[in-house]
């Protein structure tokens, strides 16, 4: 981390951004930081002052000179005589501004009790100086950094809970129709869960899978028209093509299968199974 007695900043020696695009925040704790020290704010990013578990002050993009008031935003502390610079270890949280990328996903069943996979990509971003304080007051450090794993694991149980209260009112084949209603309902839900965090939501996108691969061929193989059984044949006859079975378009058509003029096989076309000689 690019710190010195005189310049705190959020570049590292390389020139690159400590929070870069996964990192909501970070807090920088040295005993070289104090009282008439330059803070360094990047446009993308705020920064917050702390000392004894008190917010002293919170800045914008720009460069400041930091001094201890007599009256912080947060707690209450006296500035002592010490000369014009304090003991006192002060802690710099600087959060990232810019529009972040969070992914979540997980497992909903549908009114068949099929199981159907999930997956809600959005964008986050922190709006204010007070969303700043909302922020580090309420989501905990785990160790010196707030990332978007952190963000996604807390959002989690919100976002769950919204996808499951369409999906297992509605039938597998039918989910799809209902993936604007199922958008809405997540968006609106994450938002609120969000605000109390000081983050603020913005666009948000959701895509549901069976969660069998199986289930998601003969599925797609339905779209185009073909109907249940017919989508069966085809699936069989796709699994076949793939080890070099020569029976396979036989089994696409549900016609037998001849070897020298005698039929070998039977691919039944509607919903008889097993083989006739």
């Amino acid at each position: 981390m690019a710190i010195t007695r005189q310049v705190i900043t959020s570049l590292q020696r390389d020139g690159t951004d400590m929070l870069g695009t996964k990192t909501l925040a970070v807090k920088i704790a040295d005993e070289s930081i104090v009282s008439g020290s330059l803070l360094t704010v990047e446009s993308n990013h705020f920064a917050v002052l702390k000392s004894r578990g008190a917010v002293l002050n919170v800045y914008e993009t720009g460069q400041y000179a930091l001094t201890t008031p007599d009256k912080p935003l947060v707690g209450s502390i006296v500035q002592g005589f010490f000369g014009g610079s304090s003991p006192w270890v002060f802690e710099v949280i600087y959060i990232n501004r810019s529009k972040l990328l969070v992914r979540n996903t997980g497992i909903a069943t549908s009114a068949e009790m099929a199981e159907m996979s999930y997956v809600v990509d959005y964008y986050i971003h922190v709006d204010s100086t007070s969303a700043a304080l909302d922020l580090i007051t309420h989501l905990p450090f785990n160790g010196a950094f707030i990332d978007t794993k952190e963000v996604a694991d807390y959002a989690g149980p919100a976002i769950e809970q919204s996808v499951n209260q369409i999906v297992q009112v509605t039938k597998m084949e039918e989910i799809n129709e209902h993936i604007n209603d199922i958008r809405e309902a997540v968006k609106g839900h994450l938002t609120e869960f969000l605000r109390t965090y000081g983050i603020t939501l913005n666009d948000l996108k959701v895509l549901i899978l069976p969660k069998d691969e199986r289930m998601r061929e003969l599925i797609s193989l339905q779209a185009i028209g073909l109907s249940p059984i017919e989508a069966v044949r085809y699936y069989l006859a796709l699994r076949m093509a793939e080890k070099g079975l020569v029976s396979a378009p036989n089994a696409a058509a549900g016609v037998p299968f001849q070897i020298g003029g005698q039929p070998s096989g039977f691919y039944p076309l509607s919903g008889e199974t097993g083989l006739k000689p």
